[in-house]
């Protein structure tokens, strides 16, 4: 039976995906996670415990385990644990990304100069340190790095947009800076310890509209799964990504540009082999801006956004498709079904306590919709972007078009409503 490594947090909606595709698959699956390494198999799933901050203590640990179980190809689900993962397989001599494409790709100041080196369009931008009580004045250090506001502020090592604000004044730049980094000092990103919580990166606005793409990279050859539309203008203040649509309705000229320039990027990075996830960014004239290239598949439930036919089995999920890769199996043929198809994920209007759901089963009951599942739970404090890590829950649909698909997504969404009451502080 062969063998993959899923380097992985312990919790993770896509791990049960990966767990019901391997079954189908007759693949055992390797679990590397961060976990605590005191008790003994408290998830009774047998995995490796690691600890992402740890990562010569945590290959040693997946090299002894697979001096015990070879293993025959790795996946790391979720930004954090790539690193690792590339670590990992090249330890054990496994095909992945390489390991500076891997660190690269989860730093966003170090993948823009990548891109920029490699000639890809690239915004100016400057790092600013987040700690100490320095109040950067706009003007001064953006001017320093060749362009104006309007800007938008990121922290580095977050990511769904996490942390990102556009700033069209100084006021706001300061505001968002402050904003920023009191995110970065919240004791569980602190307690991360990815080495990334310090720094903030600021670079100019890009206008345009945004596209996702899906694909695997098999000995540095790009094999394209899915372009996807984001139709809600992502223009700021925050960048709230809602939906998610395929085909794409770019021009097929245009979605050649985005593919060449995706490839580019993860050539670049050094990302050979293995899944990939880009965000890219179009403005008006053509230009195309690779945002990022992460060495992982799209992440949290999205992924069942897409059904694959084509390839020894059908109406296979994204995360089956990817096992067979991870072990060395052609998937060359395997393509998206050709109907559209959309996910939303649902945003959290206010912070505060959620208190009922209410409209599931009208929501359930329009054409089109195949899911509806909220995540959230009942009692759970809700927090919107740009301080927000989750959302509400997820709405697929599927039509004969991606408009169709994403008119069924926001015609259940209006059908839902969510009793959030006001945070009660204790002071």
């Amino acid at each position: 039976m062969p063998r993959v490594l899923i380097v992985s947090h312990t919790t993770g909606y896509q791990l049960r995906a990966f767990n019901d595709a391997a079954e189908a698959l007759g693949i055992e699956l390797v679990f590397a996670t961060d976990r605590c390494h005191r008790l003994d198999d408290p998830w009774q799933d047998r995995a490796v415990a690691v600890r992402f901050h740890d990562v010569d203590a945590s290959v040693a640990a997946i090299r002894t385990r697979a001096a015990q179980t070879p293993l025959d190809g790795v996946i790391a689900v979720g930004d954090r644990p790539v690193p690792l993962a590339a670590r990992a397989a090249d330890a054990v001599g496994l095909r992945w990304h390489s390991v500076e494409g891997a660190l690269a790709s989860t730093d966003k100041r170090r993948s823009r100069a990548v891109f920029a080196a490699a000639g890809l369009p690239s915004p100016r931008f400057v790092v600013l340190p987040a700690a100490g009580s320095q109040r950067p004045g706009a003007g001064v250090q953006l001017s320093a790095a060749g362009f104006r506001l309007p800007a938008v502020l990121k922290p580095i090592g977050l990511s769904g947009s996490r942390g990102v604000i556009r700033a069209n004044d100084d006021a706001a730049f300061a505001a968002a800076f402050e904003r920023i980094r009191a995110l970065l000092a919240r004791p569980q990103i602190r307690a991360a310890r990815a080495g990334l919580e310090d720094e903030i990166l600021v670079e100019e606005y890009i206008d345009g509209a945004e596209f996702a793409l899906e694909g695997v990279m098999t000995d540095g050859r790009l094999q394209v799964f899915a372009i996807f539309d984001k139709p809600d203008p992502l223009t700021g203040p925050f960048f709230e990504e809602t939906i998610y649509a395929t085909p794409s309705s770019l021009p097929a000229a245009r979605q050649a540009g985005v593919i060449d320039s995706v490839h580019r990027a993860a050539d670049a990075l050094g990302l050979r082999h293995g899944p990939i996830h880009a965000e890219c960014r179009v403005t008006a004239d053509g230009t195309i801006y690779v945002l990022e290239v992460a060495a992982r598949p799209i992440g949290g439930l999205c992924s069942r956004v897409l059904a694959f036919a084509g390839g020894p089995r059908h109406a296979q999920s994204l995360e089956a498709v990817l096992l067979r890769h991870a072990i060395g199996e052609d998937v060359s043929r395997d393509a998206r079904e050709t109907r559209g198809a959309a996910v939303m994920m649902i945003p959290i209007p206010a912070r505060g306590m959620l208190r009922h759901v209410s409209g599931e089963e009208s929501a359930r009951e329009t054409a089109g919709v195949t899911e509806i599942r909220i995540t959230a739970k009942t009692g759970q404090l809700l927090e919107p972007l740009p301080e927000a890590g989750s959302y509400l829950g997820f709405i697929f649909a599927r039509g004969a078009s991606a408009a169709d698909a994403m008119t069924a997504v926001r015609q259940a969404h209006r059908r839902l409503a969510f009793d959030i009451a006001k945070e009660i502080r204790v002071v």
